[in-house]
């Protein structure tokens, strides 16, 4: 049976955004824990930021399972609704309830039963439900197109969307926690009943995605479905693939920076500069300016490769987070947070399409295509990056002597947010420069797309 599908399609606006509307989901749930999980922990449940941290660090063991595993299962997924898409409808509801758990630590556990509860509850989210969305999710983007600049189009969408839901929980969070918290913004019945009623929202965005989207890379110009790729050549095909290697390290790089950023941006509005009602500018100035520079990328990457994109984009992020450190001045810190929002508005928008492109020159190279695996692995390197990210700005404030019930903290601790807030960032995204340097995979693109038109690359 012949089928009219044309996997190098151009997209309408509506599909794009439809998968932006995606991450925009994701990031009610991913925001929320980078930005206000050791907030949560340390200023409401009064649990040291160093034990935080610790939980957060152990837990990620397990995210490299639960990765490969999904990846494993959507690259084995055969449905009349694809491959990915399935994944994203039955997951979302499940990973929106276990949210609001993670957030509703009961107040009559204490010791080791509350220590217990948070780790259980901060896995079913990281390790089980968000790795069962987002693997299929970021898989996606690379099964509704394989043209090039419709991918970056997608990250695009992608990111502009995404920042709009970072945004979001950064103007809204403490405010709705204070209005339902009646007043206080650190009390359990106010994060309990704004994270439920953000994680409404999560899900029906989530099934946005579902209906708009239409996945055709998988589907054979004979109307056969492509053949599923053992685990362990889907594994080897991916640590041969040097660009899918070099996209991984940007990848970890990346999110350990803003991880250990964006969860300490509220300590050191708070207690650095001494006016958390500043944080939702300073945050909302980089969120802001993003998005205007989001909106201008898709005319630059017709001039303009993602790799270069990308490769400037965390360059003027390593700058601007090197500023941080320089001043608590308001003014000067919101001059960085806009420096910061072009460099991510860069960044952001071309790195999944990198990726993806990543992924498909390991399918000419190797004859395999795991797409799901490529994009599991890739995944548990960003959740791993996150992770350690929001670990090591915990144990840093710990090493400092950092303490909650303080109004003011010492020298030490103070040194210690400024290293969580500037030098650190500032140091880990250089690295993911370095990354894109090697990254020329745009000088062999249009060949191997040719190529795998063709069906000229070796079978499994």
């Amino acid at each position: 049976m012949k089928t009219d599908v044309n996997s190098n399609a151009k997209l309408t606006f509506m599909e794009r955004f439809g998968y932006g509307a995606g991450d925009y989901a994701a990031n009610l749930v991913y925001s929320s824990i980078s930005a206000f999980l050791v907030v949560y922990y340390t200023l409401v449940l009064h649990v040291d930021p160093a034990v935080a941290a610790s939980i957060i660090a152990v837990s990620k063991i397990f995210d490299g399972f639960s990765d490969l595993a999904m990846g494993y299962i959507v690259d084995h997924t055969h449905s009349k609704y694809g491959k990915a898409r399935p994944w994203i409808a039955r997951l979302c509801v499940p990973l929106a309830v276990c949210t609001v758990l993670m957030f509703s630590v009961p107040s009559s556990l204490a010791g080791t039963p509350q220590l217990v509860y948070m780790f259980l509850t901060y896995n079913l989210v990281s390790t089980i439900f968000y790795t069962g969305v987002n693997v299929p999710y970021a898989t996606l983007q690379g099964l509704m197109t394989t043209d090039q600049y419709e991918r970056g189009l997608l990250g695009n969408f992608r990111n502009l969307l995404s920042t709009f839901g970072t945004m979001m929980v950064n103007t809204v969070v403490l405010k709705m926690t204070g209005f339902f918290g009646g007043g206080d913004a650190y009390t359990q019945k106010g994060w309990t009943i704004t994270v439920a009623i953000l994680m409404v929202l999560f899900v029906a965005l989530n099934m946005l995605t579902f209906f708009t989207c239409k996945e055709r890379v998988t589907v054979q110009a004979d109307g056969q479905k492509k053949e599923s790729v053992s685990f362990t050549k889907g594994l080897k095909a991916m640590v041969t693939n040097k660009y899918w290697l070099l996209m991984v390290c940007n990848l970890f790089f990346m999110f350990f920076m803003m991880s250990i950023f964006f969860g300490t941006v509220l300590f050191f509005t708070k207690y650095n500069m001494g006016n958390e009602n500043q944080y939702a500018m300073v945050a909302n100035l980089l969120s802001g300016t993003q998005i205007v520079t989001l909106f201008i990328t898709p005319f630059l990457m017709k001039k303009i490769s993602k790799r270069y994109l990308n490769m400037s984009g965390m360059a003027i992020v390593a700058a601007a987070c090197a500023m941080g450190g320089m001043s608590t001045g308001y003014g000067f810190i919101c001059v960085t947070s806009v420096l910061k929002g072009i460099g991510f508005g860069f960044a952001g928008s071309t790195m999944f399409g990198c990726l993806q492109d990543a992924i498909t020159y390991g399918e000419w190279k190797s004859g395999c295509n795991a797409a799901g695996m490529g994009n599991a692995a890739s995944s548990f390197c960003m959740k791993i990056g996150s992770g350690l990210g929001t670990a090591a700005m915990g144990w840093i404030l710990g090493a400092g002597g950092f303490q909650s019930e303080l109004a003011t903290q010492s020298a030490s601790a103070l040194a210690a947010v400024t290293a969580s807030f500037a030098w650190i960032p500032a140091l880990t995204a250089a690295v993911s420069v370095v990354c894109m340097v090697f990254f020329d995979l745009d000088r062999h693109y249009d060949q191997v797309v040719a190529d795998l038109a063709q069906g000229k690359h070796r079978e499994c």
